[in-house]
């Protein structure tokens, strides 16, 4: 008789279901090899924004000066606008609290000099018309005593040539009046009385000449006279010009002066206006680097930093460059963030739970420090929404989608260590239409 222990321990004679469920399995396990699995590329990355003016911002200090009051405190929320606090002056050049009045005294003195040289100028141009206007009175003066004198000397030559005519018809008269008195046809008083005619035409052609040579003497003094005055008159119209040119080189600087002081007067006005350092845009005040009343900013220090409200998220993700040639923009990534739990299906990611879709939009063509390569990706419209809670600076797990390939091919690919199956990024139906309409 066998024990009844035997009985439970060996089932020899027993029917056994092994066999089934091993075809089973089997069959499951051919099944599953042609199941479809999505290829990806797994990358990690931090959150961001595509836009500059989105990014945390540093609050620097415009001028040094001394820290009198803090309106803000870490972690307040502010407006574009908004004090943040309010410095002092340090520079012994602006500390005079009426250093904005005095410069427009300044100004205003600047002004008085250059009016008083424009009026100068006014004066000057007066006399400069006077003279001009004297000096052509006085030409034309001349110009007509020289041309009396002309007329004069043309006189005295035509009364000289009668002269010398009434003197060479004497002459004839005087040498046969003469033959005839020594020949004794005429008397001796009629002799005389014809040497005297001779002596008076004599005298009258001498003082023809006279009289033409002082003509001649007048009409050269005259002439002298006239290049005298144009000389004269010419050094005091340069002396006036002179006068002029300076009196403008006056008006010119003294506009120069006044510009330099009018700028100087406007940078005073702008630094008065950065007494009170402002908020660029909306956002929370982080990091604030000083503390207390007192203390000294330079020029352009860091006081703290501001996160804008309003952000455009994006991610960026580093890629391997033996990955790169499968990553292109318009490609889908789906992102796992920080702080959101995801169920997921390494090759189903469409089933994956807690997955955001995002769409690649740049491909960085230089390395960056870490030997990987960033990309950008921003949130694919039409697909569930990023959740608004998530931060930039925060952590982000990416699954570049790749090619829907069957399951056996996939492990067959790892097993032998090839690459993903390169392909490229098939714009959507939505966009082809629109690069028709363009």
């Amino acid at each position: 008789m066998k024990p009844k222990s035997f009985e439970n321990i060996y089932h020899v004679h027993r029917n056994s279901r092994v066999k089934r469920w091993f075809y089973i399995f089997m069959a499951l396990a051919i099944i599953t090899l042609f199941l479809p699995w999505t290829q990806n590329i797994k990358t990690a990355g931090t959150v961001t924004t595509l836009y500059q003016e989105q990014r945390p911002q540093q609050l620097n200090s415009p001028i040094p000066g001394r820290i009198v009051k803090w309106y803000v405190k870490n972690g307040d929320f502010v407006k574009k606008g908004d004090t943040i606090l309010k410095l002092s002056e340090v520079k012994e050049d602006y500390m005079d609290p009426m250093l904005i009045d005095r410069t427009e005294e300044q100004v205003a003195a600047k002004k008085g000099v250059r009016d008083f040289y424009e009026a100068k100028v006014g004066t000057t141009n007066a006399q400069l018309e006077a003279l001009n206007s004297a000096r052509e009175l006085k030409l034309q003066q001349l110009k007509v005593k020289i041309q009396q004198l002309n007329n004069k000397l043309a006189a005295e030559e035509a009364e000289l040539k009668a002269a010398e005519n009434a003197l060479t018809l004497s002459a004839d008269q005087y040498e046969r009046q003469q033959k005839m008195y020594n020949e004794g046809l005429v008397s001796l008083t009629q002799f005389q009385q014809r040497s005297v005619s001779y002596q008076n035409a004599l005298a009258k052609k001498t003082a023809a000449e006279n009289k033409l040579a002082q003509t001649r003497q007048e009409v050269i003094a005259t002439t002298i006279e006239q290049n005298a005055t144009i000389q004269d008159y010419t050094e005091k119209l340069s002396k006036i010009q002179g006068d002029r040119f300076q009196s403008m080189g006056q008006i010119e600087s003294s506009s120069g002066e006044i510009a330099k002081l009018e700028n100087q007067m406007s940078n005073y006005k702008i630094r008065q206006g950065l007494y009170h350092v402002l908020a660029s845009q909306d956002g929370q005040i982080v990091q604030l680097h000083k503390s207390g009343i007192g203390e000294i900013l330079k020029d352009g220090e860091s006081i703290g930093s501001i996160v804008p409200l309003n952000v455009d998220y994006a991610v960026e993700i580093y890629i391997k460059p033996v990955d790169l040639p499968l990553v292109k923009p318009g490609q889908r990534v789906m992102c796992i963030f920080d702080g959101f739990p995801a169920i997921v299906f390494s090759g189903w990611p469409n089933t994956s739970y807690g997955t955001f879709a995002g769409k690649v939009i740049a491909v960085e063509s230089n390395i960056n420090a870490n030997g990987l390569f960033k990309a950008l990706v921003v949130e694919e419209k039409g697909k569930k929404p990023w959740p608004p809670q998530i931060k930039i600076g925060a952590g982000v797990q990416g699954i570049a989608i790749l090619n829907d390939v069957p399951v056996w091919y996939e492990l067959w690919r790892n097993i032998n260590g090839f690459p993903a199956d390169y392909y490229t990024v098939q714009p959507d139906k939505s966009e082809k239409k629109d690069e028709k309409k363009k």
